[in-house]
């Protein structure tokens, strides 16, 4: 597997990050999957963001958070909290495919509004989480999901260079675009928890309300 670690810090790390070898399979938009797997810091905030507002009319059908891209099968939360499997919190979503809009479109106004709701500047950062598992990471189930994200991830950087946006602490996008690999679903406690507890922690915020214009 490749390290989370060497992938972020371009160092050698024996914190495995588990992406096959192969390469994702080749299709258009039409085909392309609506499964999303993102991780963003805590799963919490990032399953309220993207399930509870983004997704409140009808865009999202299903959502879990878990754990994606360490080498243990079947990790705990405690597992993963240290920070040494090389697993990254992560929320799991099935976007609808909805007519009229397209499933490239509906896919690429959720990552944009991913890196409006968290900070992909703060190397596996987000506010006082610290640790590999709060990494941030799109985990792509094919081209087409792969060349949207990377489009997006690439006008970002192209924003942020031009002082267009200037929400984040820093000054360079730290996301990992990485192949989808298995998803291990945590406790049930942990899931919908800022629904059931609303005053729950939470560290994400809207960076910037919109996104500007290429120049």
């Amino acid at each position: 597997g490749i390290s989370i670690a060497s992938r972020v810090m371009g160092v050698a790390s024996s914190t495995p990050l588990n992406l096959p070898d192969k390469k994702l399979d080749e299709v258009n938009s039409d085909s392309m999957s609506l499964k999303v797997t993102l991780g963003a810091g805590c799963y919490w905030g990032t399953e309220n963001y993207v399930s509870n507002k983004w997704g409140k009319d009808g865009r999202v059908v299903s959502s879990a958070v878990g754990f994606m891209g360490g080498e243990k099968p079947n990790p705990t939360y405690e597992n993963v909290c240290t920070g040494k499997t090389g697993h990254v919190e992560v929320l799991d979503v099935e976007i609808a495919d909805i007519a009229g809009v397209g499933k490239a479109a509906l896919y690429e106004d959720l990552i944009r509004y991913y890196f409006q709701f968290h900070d992909p500047t703060t190397l596996n950062q987000q506010g006082n989480d610290q640790g590999t598992q709060y990494a941030s990471v799109i985990f792509v189930y094919d081209e087409e999901q792969r060349r949207i994200a990377t489009k997006v991830k690439d006008e970002l950087s192209e924003h942020l260079e031009a002082g267009r946006i200037t929400g984040y602490i820093g000054n360079s996008i730290s996301t990992i675009i990485a192949p989808a690999s298995e998803f291990y679903r945590a406790p049930t406690n942990h899931q919908d928890y800022l629904t059931a507890n609303p005053g729950g922690y939470c560290n994400h915020r809207i960076r910037f309300k919109k996104w500007p214009e290429l120049k």
